[in-house]
């Protein structure tokens, strides 16, 4: 492929792969594209869009995998798309505003968030068990103005970088007293793809996309996303998980240690 060396399709295309299986798995695969992209020299502002663009797919598969769950929302979940697609489109166009000097500052600290929150989901998850239960006669699927502020800051985040944002609507969600994981992932899943695919159109639309590396990567993630979810059930999830938060911590310290 033009402009690329064979080396660099490899490492990009595994790295895309690890990612898409991952993510089907457990989440987390920003944690191995993006890094794999600024690793061979992509600006960091169009490796944050290209990887984008190339993990969007998994995101729509994950939404129509759970499309049953999803039509128990009817209600909230109008509203709740239309904040997710503001919040994209403003997370998109803040990170096309941000200089690569700008945004090379802030890979550490995002990544760090992302780590701190993926080390802890399992912390937010009990939070969903230990809130008070919703009183008698309220729909437990109902959200507050409190819940719709939350999930705007979340979509201009996942906008912006991505990494952890599925993490932060589950405490969203929690914080509003959802029980059921199940509805938990539907909209979890729902939301980020309207999220991925605004800021996937924004940045298509800004030609803010390395298209030689992101095709690479687009058809490696599709395939890892679809081999993951067939060997999900075969893998330790503790060990990956494990193996995930170590990762986004080594790549943490080494861009903290770049920006000094």
């Amino acid at each position: 492929m033009s402009g690329l060396t064979l080396f660099e399709i490899a490492l990009i295309g595994a790295a895309a792969f690890a990612a898409g299986a991952v993510n089907s798995v457990a989440g987390g695969g920003t944690f191995f594209s993006f890094p794999a992209l600024l690793a061979i020299g992509v600006p960091p502002v169009v490796a944050n869009a290209s990887n984008s663009v190339s993990l969007w797919p998994g995101s729509l598969a994950g939404a129509w995998a759970f499309r049953r769950e999803l039509k128990r929302f009817s209600r909230s979940l109008p509203m709740l798309s239309v904040i997710a697609f503001v919040g994209g489109i403003g997370g998109g166009l803040l990170l096309l505003a941000t200089s690569n000097a700008a945004f090379a500052q802030l890979i550490p600290w995002l990544l760090l968030l992302a780590t701190v929150l993926f080390a802890f989901s399992a912390q937010i998850s009990a939070l969903v068990k230990k809130w008070k239960p919703s009183p008698e006669g309220v729909d437990e699927r109902h959200i507050g103005p409190g819940g719709y502020v939350f999930q705007l800051a979340v979509s201009l985040y996942g906008g912006f970088f991505g990494a952890g944002m599925g993490i932060l609507m589950i405490a969203a969600l929690a914080i509003q007293g959802f029980k059921d994981v199940h509805e938990i992932n539907a909209l979890k899943n729902w939301l980020s793809a309207v999220i991925y695919s605004v800021a996937v159109a924004t940045f298509v639309i800004a030609d803010a996309v390395s298209w030689p590396h992101t095709l690479v990567m687009l058809v490696t993630a599709t395939i890892g996303g679809y081999w993951g979810a067939a060997v999900a059930r075969k893998l330790p999830a503790l060990w990956l998980r494990r193996f995930i938060i170590a990762v986004g911590g080594v790549l943490t310290v080494y861009y903290f240690g770049k920006t000094l």
